[in-house]
């Protein structure tokens, strides 16, 4: 099964379960369902699903009313860039909305264009700045043990929240880690190995470039344990940095466009505790490059973090 075709899974079971429920969003229900992401969403009783014209301002607003008045709902965008356009209702609506009790769950789930060959009106790979606009927790999702744990719970818990999905792996096969994943604060981290030479921590989508990392170092007698962040605002960096301040050694990646990326986050607070005696930092960078239909390359060269780390 590839990635969309089990997230799709899971947020069809996750819809069903809440009653009454309202998932809307432009074409989730006709044509390619944001290319099968949303296909069979909210299609059973006390459920509905809409398709919307373009008005994403007013949108991201409605699942704030229905929270309010005690529906939960999911608002689909095929492609994160239009979520700039509903940043009004994100910050000022949020900040009245989040004073009350809401019995409801909202949740924007959006696609991250990380997959390049997009061209400048699609090039975001900002998730991170957009839940720091408005101090909005934020969940990364990048193999089956993350997606079937946190959906679910997301889709349940009354509360407003984005959840991020990667256009770069929607047609690969869908990551599964059935035999070492561990769910750390409630999903806010997963540790998927443990070692004692290295801790790679993998922010926003890089996943998959973490393993593939930890497989090379430990080609080259280096094991590694290997973190992802899914939380894009962790309520703690603990879990990694306990583990980091056992092996000696942390490798952040981040494959984010963001100037205001977790990894760096994490590599602040790993330097400000002291008990790390070395700290590496693996990032995208952003050219003028990316303003053109171009493909998006994250890679990590094992060379360069063993002399880091040896």
């Amino acid at each position: 099964m590839n990635y969309v075709q089990h997230l799709n899974a899971c947020f069809r079971s996750a819809a069903a379960a809440r009653k009454p429920f309202v998932a809307y969003g432009q074409n989730i229900a006709a044509g390619s369902c944001v290319s099968g992401l949303t296909r069979g969403v909210a299609a059973g009783l006390d459920q509905v699903a809409l398709n919307t014209p373009n008005a994403e301002n007013t949108l991201v607003g409605v699942g704030f009313g229905l929270m309010l008045g005690g529906v939960s709902s999911a608002y689909f965008l095929k492609q994160q860039d239009f979520l700039l356009l509903g940043l009004d209702q994100i910050v000022n609506t949020y900040n009245y909305v989040r004073q009350s009790r809401p019995t409801a769950s909202y949740s924007i789930v959006t696609v991250v264009v990380d997959s390049g060959y997009e061209g400048i009106q699609s090039s975001l790979n900002n998730f991170h700045d957009f839940c720091s606009f408005a101090r909005v927790q934020g969940y990364c999702l990048t193999n089956r043990q993350d997606s079937e744990l946190l959906i679910p719970r997301l889709f349940k818990e009354p509360g407003f929240r984005i959840i991020g999905v990667s256009q770069r792996l929607f047609r690969t096969e869908v990551l599964d880690f059935e035999a070492g994943a561990e769910a750390c604060l409630g999903g806010e981290f997963f540790r998927y190995r443990a070692g004692d030479r290295a801790t790679v921590a993998c922010c926003n989508f890089s996943l998959p470039q973490g393993l593939a990392l930890c497989r090379g170092l430990e080609a080259e007698g280096l094991s590694a344990s290997l973190f992802s962040v899914n939380a894009v605002l962790p309520s703690t960096w603990d879990p990694v940095l306990d583990d980091a301040r056992r092996t000696g050694g942390l490798v952040v990646l981040d494959d984010s466009k963001s100037a205001n990326r977790s990894g760096h986050r994490l590599a602040l607070a790993a330097h400000q505790s002291g008990a790390v005696k070395k700290v590496l930092v693996r990032e995208r960078s952003f050219t003028d490059q990316d303003l053109r239909p171009a493909p998006e390359v994250f890679e990590v060269e094992v060379g360069d973090v063993l002399r880091v780390l040896s």
